[in-house]
């Protein structure tokens, strides 16, 4: 197989597929309810791509040097038969492993179809365990015992699970030690994630972000913790393990220690655009080639063009001013 690289140097390695821009959740720092309201125009069936579309880019992607590959939204669970499409994509020869980003609403009842069907891991987006603080940031009327049952079941099933929180000044940090003693007690990996400026939406500005260093501050005062070394080269996360245990914590830096130098990242959007940075402002529409009756070779060398010009280091150059300014899309429609 080919293995591509940008102008940094940095292969393809990891792709992400939007299965379906929609989402049960209105979290306020993704999807606020008075922009994502009722009447909010998602996109059609006919402009989301086909799970034979997917299956035959994913393919074109793998040729080219991707390993792993990512099902992300909106709420991909939401998208009808979702299990099939991770069928295909288990088939496809070179493919080593296949995740998915999910709020666990619906996890309880499809964490075994999706299992059966090939699926290796699930990281599950829980922002607060306490009941009232989840449900002011998800906005919708999901419990925290719900998504906890469906981490549960994931587990049960043979899934590895890993647990994402978004940490947001005046939102959580009230929650970061509850979620930290919660997950080390069952042995599944949380990951604190810095509040990001993905898409114009959020209201988002550095003084609501919680840094690394203060995270790691305030759980290295009840907890005592050693780094781990990342598993691969574009590991996003920088991974520590709670001493004596075999349980891990991790933190995704985007704003305060960049990971630009690494990304091995690309993104296809629910209506089939590529995209090479989470925060681009505008991708390359693989739906109207599919469409168009372009051939394979076609498909993989206009994915080789794209990315041997790729330069983007967004988080690198991210400034005050980049942040309220530079025009980037949704994280709902890109899948973070």
């Amino acid at each position: 197989m080919a293995s591509i690289t940008d102008k940094f140097g940095r292969p393809l390695r990891d792709l992400r597929i939007s299965v379906t821009d929609r989402c049960n959740f209105r979290c306020t720092y993704c999807m606020p309810k008075e922009i994502f309201g009722k009447d909010y125009p998602f996109l059609p069936k006919n402009q989301l791509l086909s799970f034979e579309e997917i299956e035959r880019l994913a393919a074109s992607f793998v040729n080219l040097g991707v390993k792993k590959i990512r099902l992300t939204g909106g709420e991909p669970l939401l998208r009808r038969n979702l299990p099939e499409l991770v069928k295909k994509l288990s088939t496809i020869n070179g493919v080593e492993d296949i995740g998915l980003t999910t709020n666990a609403s619906l996890l309880e009842k499809m964490a075994s179809d999706i299992k059966q069907a090939g699926l290796d891991r699930i990281n599950v987006s829980l922002d607060a365990l306490n009941n009232e603080v989840f449900q002011s940031i998800n906005d919708s009327g999901v419990t925290t015992e719900r998504v906890l049952k469906g981490i549960e079941k994931a587990k049960e099933v043979g899934l590895e699970v890993k647990v994402n929180m978004v940490v947001k000044k005046g939102m959580n940090e009230q929650e970061v030690i509850p979620m930290a003693k919660y997950f080390k007690e069952k042995g599944i990996t949380l990951r604190f994630i810095e509040f990001m400026d993905v898409g114009k939406t959020n209201g988002w500005d550095f003084s609501k972000v919680v840094t690394k260093q203060e995270l790691f501050r305030e759980l290295s005062s009840h907890f005592e913790l050693e780094p781990v070394d990342p598993a691969y080269v574009g590991e996003v996360a920088k991974r520590y393990r709670y001493v004596g245990t075999n349980t891990e914590v991790g933190f995704i830096t985007s704003v305060s220690e960049s990971f630009c130098s690494t990304c091995t990242r690309a993104r296809i959007a629910a209506d089939g655009k590529l995209y090479t940075c989470l925060f681009a402002g505008n991708g390359f529409d693989f739906r109207e080639l599919l469409r168009s009756g372009a051939d394979d070779e076609k498909i993989r060398s206009t994915i080789t063009s794209i990315w041997n010009k790729r330069t983007d280091r967004y988080s690198d150059e991210r400034t005050e001013e980049t942040a309220k300014h530079k025009e980037k899309i949704e994280m709902s429609y890109i899948g973070g």
